[in-house]
């Protein structure tokens, strides 16, 4: 009995610290989700003109002729750009297999480049996942770039924090796991502005370069201070300390296709710091249900394209 006295107030005071600190973390969850409430955009409405270029069972595919930068001389290519929409599984983070309402509405970006530097080539590719809604950040973005000495992989998911995954050849990168705070990704960019290019951030904003510039640049990933400026038709991110602009040039009308862009920045490493511009010009664009086109009569697709 005795021992009991002395143990009913200790479990007492156990169950009152517990109901504190659960009270503390539940008035922090709704303390934080009344915060985003306040700070998250209104939603894009889709006018009748954007649902049935978006969503009317077709991508668009535009092809460029590229001008690529890599080893402090301009090789010859060619990249290609695929938008299409999809329902997106906001947890998993991977494409819908079946319709839900719980499903995300997003404007997909499967973004690729091939170019050869000397004897061997490359082969590059992002795809960024943006939700239509045009109110939030990303929701996923990936990377992959492959040549003969080997290819690397990262990938940004939005979750509580960004979480980063990377996978890299080279010792200094190796495999990588760690996360960072939200800011504006660069790989965004590219959907936003077709959504509506006058939501675009502007004035000194923080940015993450994208996937590709980070893993070809073997820069640290995180975000850096740029200067963004949009014009009629053009947007332009300055970073002073990576010494890099990037233009996008673009439609002024619906659907705001991409026209060109370029990018300069130093053309190499150590002695080679010659500034050099990547260029991409659009040769067409098409819509076309390309995933039902795999049979090689469909080959005749890639002429149109100027890509054979």
């Amino acid at each position: 009995m005795k021992a009991l006295k002395y143990v009913l107030p200790i479990v007492l005071f156990s169950l009152i610290s517990c109901k504190e600190e659960v009270q503390k973390k539940n008035s922090k969850i709704i303390a934080e989700a009344q915060i985003n409430e306040v700070i998250k955009k209104p939603a894009f409405k889709p006018s009748k003109a954007f649902n049935d270029y978006w969503h009317g069972g077709e991508a668009e595919i535009t092809s460029y002729k590229l001008e690529q930068v890599r080893y402090a001389e301009v090789r010859n290519g060619n990249a290609v750009m695929v938008y299409v929409t999809e329902d997106f599984l906001p947890e998993v983070q991977v494409k819908a297999d079946n319709y839900s309402e719980e499903n995300v509405s997003v404007l997909k970006l499967n973004a690729t480049k091939n170019f050869n530097t000397g004897i061997y080539p490359y082969s590059i590719m992002q795809s960024t996942f943006y939700p239509v809604a045009n109110n939030q950040h990303l929701i996923k973005a990936s990377a992959s770039i492959q040549e003969w000495c080997g290819h690397v992989y990262a990938q940004l998911n939005n979750r509580a924090d960004f979480e980063v995954m990377s996978h890299s050849y080279f010792q200094s990168e190796a495999d990588q796991k760690f996360n960072l705070d939200k800011s504006i990704s660069e790989n965004e960019l590219w959907t936003k502005l077709r959504i509506n290019p006058q939501s675009l951030p502007t004035g000194k904003i923080s940015v993450i370069p994208s996937l590709e510039y980070i893993r070809l640049r073997h820069i640290d990933f995180k975000a850096y201070n740029a200067s963004a400026t949009l014009k009629e038709g053009s947007y332009t991110l300055d970073y002073p300390e990576l010494k890099r602009t990037l233009i996008i040039n673009f439609n002024k009308v619906f659907p705001f296709e991409i026209t060109s862009w370029e990018e300069t920045t130093p053309s190499g490493y150590g002695s080679h710091t010659e500034m050099l511009t990547t260029k991409a010009t659009k040769i067409k664009t098409i819509k076309s249900a390309y995933w039902s086109k795999n049979a090689n009569k469909y080959q005749i697709l890639r002429e149109d394209l100027g890509l054979q």
